[in-house]
């Protein structure tokens, strides 16, 4: 792989089923020279409702009434942040090694890094992972096996494994802004850069790890952003990752192994001791003392870490920049192989958060009570479908022609049941955590008086 492909602004579009690259340029302001194709992405993201609902989506905390705890919205702009940092830091690098193409600048790396980062969550669905737990848990019942008949193994992989990382590229990709039409049609580089698991549900890195990135409705246009990058394709349906996705990853996990803990500090569930002890070695911590607040210690903790990682996480992606471009990078991620410092102390951070904040009594609750709640809404919508799908529109029940109506689009039965199942997913991952909650309590009965 090369840095030049690796960078390319080409966005691709859909039209008449075929995917084609756009010619002309973004916006009239791109033709200008006023906005960067990247920035032109980064607006797009921004202003787009998919990002808007993150906003009332779980971090940790589900359906949290704590005014300072991060939810997907928050979370997500702060590792944009962190991942700019990276981006320009790394960029820097390139450019003083002389291994920036012509035309681009630092800013541009931590542009298309700020672009993925702000997009990396865009696709989770209500209750955070357990929510994604709870979409697969359903649809693999063997009491609905039946419903799956008629689907190959590929189509069933993908209904029956909900992966916040797949729909956030169909979110991008399908869902928003020119809907079927390529959706945002962001740059190559920039979905590149988003997409941390390049394989389809049936890989088998995504048997071994349950992870992926690519579902079957987005393969062909995911087939023409990798040719246009110049991913290495290590199988059928499965490539190299795009570099600039690792500083993406890093991004993420620095943010949420430092920023859960500062959650729980604010909510009571952590001693501020507890996070002082973790991050108080990494230096410049005279400060600290000169206040008893815990929110400002924490913050004070959190600035100095992160600008640690910061430094640690863009020199160890070029010292290992040319196993990245041969897509033989031979760590887990960045963080694997940083210093042990920084290494050992984000894990410490991951572990205490495993054992006193993840298994909180206030968390587990909420979380188990996300199960019966998407459940009740694809009890409801799934064996209509299948109903109209199989047998036809005659063969509906009232309550079936009622709970057809609640999906925001029409059903396109000719479409076939993959795509009518694809469509329950999107309705669903879309919701925000109090939309889920309230509708299922509605159509339960509970909430009728």
């Amino acid at each position: 792989m090369n840095w030049e492909a690796l960078l390319s602004t080409r966005r691709f579009k859909l039209q008449a089923g075929k995917v084609l690259a756009s010619q002309a340029p973004a916006t009239l302001e791109a033709a200008a020279g006023l906005r960067s194709d990247f920035h032109i992405d980064h607006d797009r993201l921004v202003f787009s409702s998919a990002f808007r609902r993150l906003g009332r989506k779980t971090q940790v905390h589900p359906l949290a009434s704590h005014d300072h705890t991060h939810n997907r919205l928050t979370h997500s702009v702060e590792v944009a942040s962190v991942g700019r940092s990276l981006g320009n830091r790394v960029g820097a690098m390139m450019q003083h090694a002389e291994l920036l193409p012509a035309g681009y600048t630092p800013f541009d790396i931590g542009s298309v890094v700020q672009v993925a980062c702000l997009a990396h969550d865009i696709g989770n669905p209500p209750f955070g992972h357990t929510g994604e737990d709870a979409l697969r848990e359903w649809f693999r019942d063997p009491q609905h096996a039946h419903l799956l008949h008629g689907l190959s193994a590929a189509e069933q992989a993908d209904i029956q494994t909900y992966e916040g990382n797949a729909h956030g590229l169909r979110m991008v990709a399908s869902l928003e802004m020119y809907g079927s039409e390529g959706g945002m049609r962001l740059t190559s580089a920039a979905l590149g850069a988003l997409i941390k698991y390049p394989w389809t549900s049936d890989a088998p890195r995504a048997q071994a790890r349950g992870k992926f990135n690519i579902y079957r409705t987005e393969l062909a246009y995911f087939e023409h952003v990798a040719a246009e990058l110049g991913l290495i394709r290590k199988g059928a349906h499965e490539w190299a990752r795009h570099p600039l996705s690792y500083l993406m990853e890093a991004a993420d996990d620095i943010c949420y192994a430092i920023l859960d803990l500062e959650d729980a500090v604010e909510i009571g569930i952590l001693d501020v001791r507890e996070f002082e002890a973790l991050f108080s070695h990494f230096g410049e911590t005279e400060r600290l003392w000169h206040t008893d607040d815990p929110r400002q210690k924490c913050a004070m903790l959190r600035g100095i870490a992160i600008g640690r990682c910061v430094a640690e996480v863009a020199e160890k992606f070029m010292v290992h920049q040319d196993t990245l471009l041969r897509g033989s990078f031979p760590g887990k991620d960045l963080i694997d192989v940083c210093a042990p410092q920084i290494k050992e102390t984000l894990l410490a951070a991951k572990l205490l958060a495993s054992q006193k904040v993840y298994r909180h009594r206030t968390k587990l609750v909420t979380e188990l009570a996300s199960y019966p709640c998407i459940g009740t809404v694809l009890d409801v919508l799934v064996p209509a479908i299948h109903t109209r799908l199989t047998q036809g529109e005659d063969a509906l029940s009232a309550r079936h022609q009622l709970a057809l109506n609640l999906l925001p689009t029409p059903l396109h039965a000719e479409q076939g049941l993959y795509h009518a199942y694809m469509q329950v997913l999107d309705y669903i991952g879309a919701m925000t955590d109090n939309y889920a909650a309230n509708l299922a309590r509605e159509i339960s009965g509970v909430g009728i008086l």
